[in-house]
This record gives structure tokens, sequence and C-alpha cells, in this order.
């Protein structure tokens, strides 16, 4: 019997690992058109849809069903799981999945991961890690609750014109912020989105996301650290990378993961992301 860690596809994990965990699907819609990322659309052909679209898409939740029909798997195979959802501020998702677990207790344990996209995916490899020990799925699940307190997800967006899209800012802003070339930087805490600052250029975009790591009293190299980039080009995160090297040099090997179409529908391309466990 081995223990099994269950996502859902906000979550972004480096493509090396992806195999290694199990999926609940969460459905985009392009009008009546439903996708499911990587199923019948590619990580290339959502983004090529979503900058030719007037209209943003919508994502929904997971349901109950979803996830009922993986534990029956897991379960059946004689394995027990950990379920990391994204934050339940963020999506009822969390929600399903723990009336789905009803059925299977003491075999299926569901954490609100506080997070969404690559901040799941730090935890998540970090879960795995835990698997591995041959801790328990309980015990899993109790670390992952004490350990998600100190998970940061910190992202500079590209453009303000999909947050105005989906109505998280003005249109006044948004025109302001474009006419300036802000760019604002956010983070995830508490599970909910918050607005760190605007930077006025990439340039310093990349100065508040090195700011806000140092705030974070640094990163803790000995768990994951994760970064991630929306779109189908990958330059400004290399750029990124380079220009902040000595926060990484000689510390970790950094992995990548695209922003899938989840969380790609809200920041539009052209974000980077940077996801890491605190020293504070």
């Amino acid at each position: 019997m081995s223990v099994r860690i269950i996502l859902d596809s906000s979550a972004d994990t480096a493509a090396e690992i992806k195999n290694r965990f199990e999926f609940v699907s969460l459905p985009i819609f392009f009008g009546d058109e439903k996708f499911i990322d990587g199923v019948n659309i590619t990580h290339a052909e959502f983004y090529d849809r979503l900058k030719n679209s007037e209209q943003l898409p919508k994502t929904s939740q997971a349901a109950p069903y979803d996830y009922a029909e993986v534990y029956k798997k897991v379960t059946g195979a004689g394995d027990d799981a950990v379920v990391l959802t994204i934050s339940k501020k963020l999506s009822g998702t969390y929600q399903s999945a723990v009336i789905a677990a009803e059925d299977y207790k003491g075999r299926v344990f569901v954490v609100d991961s506080d997070t969404v996209t690559i901040g799941a995916g730090v935890l998540a490899e970090y879960a795995l890690s835990l698997a591995d020990s041959e801790m328990s799925a309980e015990e899993v699940a109790a670390e992952l609750e004490s350990a998600k307190k100190r998970v940061r997800l910190i992202a500079m967006v590209d453009t303000l014109e999909y947050l105005k899209k989906g109505g998280r800012i003005s249109k006044t802003v948004a025109f302001a912020g474009e006419l300036l070339s802000f760019k604002p930087v956010i983070s995830v805490e508490e599970g909910e989105i918050k607005l760190l600052g605007k930077a006025r250029g990439a340039k310093n975009g990349n100065n508040l996301l090195e700011q806000e790591i140092k705030k974070a009293g640094g990163v803790d190299f000995g768990r994951p650290v994760l970064l991630g980039y929306s779109g189908t080009d990958s330059t400004m995160l290399h750029r990124y990378i380079d220009d902040f090297s000595t926060l990484w040099a000689g510390h970790v090997e950094l992995n990548i993961a695209e922003i899938g179409s989840v969380v790609g529908t809200h920041a539009g391309p052209g974000a980077i992301a940077a996801a890491f466990f605190a020293n504070n």
C-alpha cells in the first residue's frame, strides 16, 4: 500500500514529476465549448484562443463526482490518498473534494492548499517526498497543514487586460496601467490574491519580486522551489533568472512549470511567478 497525491488542474508542477500525481480537472469554457487543459486543448492552443478571444473564458469548479471517481480508482488499487486543492477562497473545488471523501474516511485526507498554480506545485512536490518516506496518508496530510503556512507565491503580471476582463480591476486603473506600463506584482496570502505593488516596467517588477523574497527571510532551499510562466514564451522568466541569479546560484537547480489554463485565464500570457517555502 502506498500514499497517492491527488491534485486539481489549477496546480502546476514541473513536467518531470507530473505523472506521479492523480489529477481532477477543472473545465474551461470558451462560450459553449468545454475544454480540459491537456486533454482536448493543448497549452499553446489555449493561450492562442485566449489572446484572440473578445470575451474571457470561464472556469468551473470540480464536482464531487469527479473526485469520487479518482478516489475509487486509488483506493481500489489498495492505496490511500492525500488530496491538495486550490484555495477554498478561490474556488468551491475544496468542498467538492471533502464531500466525495465522506465515503472514504480513514483512506482519503483532503488539504486546502491555501494557494494555487505553482504555490500548490511546491506543496505537492513536498507531499511526494513525505509519501516516499513511508509516512501514512494521515501523517502526510497533517504535515502539509503545517507546512503550507510557509509557502509563498509571488507573481508579476505582464498586462492588466485579463484582470480587467475578469472584473478584478476597474477600467480606469487598467487604462492607467497600460498607459504608464505598470506591471502589477501579486501574491497569494491566506488563500486570497493580494496586490503587493505596481511597478513601472519589467525591471522594477523584478525588483519587487526580489524584495518580497527577502521579506520572507529568504528561500528554504531544503524544500521545493518552482518558477513558472504563463503563455508560450518563457523569455521573460529566463531574463528574471539571469538578472537575479544570486538568489538561486549554488543553492538549487531551478525547476520551471508552465502555468495552465485555469490560472492563465485570469493572469493572461506573459506572467512570471516564483513559489517557495519561506525561511521565516
